[in-house]
């Protein structure tokens, strides 16, 4: 069973937001998010959409224009 609980990591230590409803020494696995304001700050990226519209076939499209 899979089960997600937040928390936080202080002092070397993962505190639990809540208690998981698990048998004593069950196994974890621990992922570190990284802050959302450090991440937007670091790689602000511009997408610009349909930039390559018209220019690359794809099967989509080839079959688009076998229809019409």
């Amino acid at each position: 069973m899979l089960q997600i609980v937040k928390g936080v990591y202080e002092n070397g230590q993962i505190v639990l937001e809540e208690k998981p409803a698990v048998k004593p020494h069950t196994r974890v696995l621990v992922t570190f998010l990284t802050d959302e304001k450090e991440q937007q700050s670091k790689g602000k990226q511009k997408i610009i959409l349909g930039l390559l519209e018209g220019k690359i076939d794809t099967p989509t499209t080839s079959m688009n224009l076998l229809k019409i």
